[in-house]
């Protein structure tokens, strides 16, 4: 079993604005791993493109109060961050076809439809689990380097 060194939980409402929010919380709270720069901009990118699709997609539909999206951080001794990004929503029919570059819900000019591409890319490991309805989760894993100790 992972020994866990930390970990965080977020709810946000879902409003644009918190995508800097997540990032920026996402920043501070890795920083005591002593990540390597490229590796937190991996991390702060893939989660950028998560709470996105929350706001822009998983709840489209829905006007009002009452819609959040929740981050689950932790970091493992073995230096790996899991970040779990999920929601309320109106889920995924077809997580596998969602996966795929270029498909987007929403217009076409208006979104690239590579979110899940990124958040893959920038990643060591994501799963996208999600229930029409329900909602969507996005587990996204990341190793990070060993630290250097500067000592040659």
């Amino acid at each position: 079993m992972k020994k866990i060194l930390n970990e965080m939980k977020l709810r946000l409402p879902a409003k644009s604005v918190n995508e800097s929010v997540a990032r920026s919380c996402i920043s501070a709270f890795i920083a005591e791993a002593n990540p390597t720069v490229e590796e937190l901009c991996d991390l702060r990118c893939a989660v950028s493109e998560a709470v996105t699709n929350c706001i822009v997609h998983a709840y489209r539909d829905c006007t009002g109060e009452g819609y959040y999206i929740y981050i689950s951080v932790r970091l493992y001794e073995s230096r790996e961050v899991s970040v779990e990004v999920s929601d309320n929503g109106c889920g995924i029919e077809n997580i596998e076809l969602a996966r795929t570059p270029m498909f987007t819900t929403g217009e076409p000019n208006e979104r690239c439809g590579m979110g899940f591409l990124v958040m893959d890319n920038f990643t060591d490991s994501l799963t996208v689990k999600s229930r029409v309805g329900k909602g969507t989760s996005v587990l996204m894993r990341k190793i990070l380097s060993p630290v250097s100790t500067g000592e040659k």
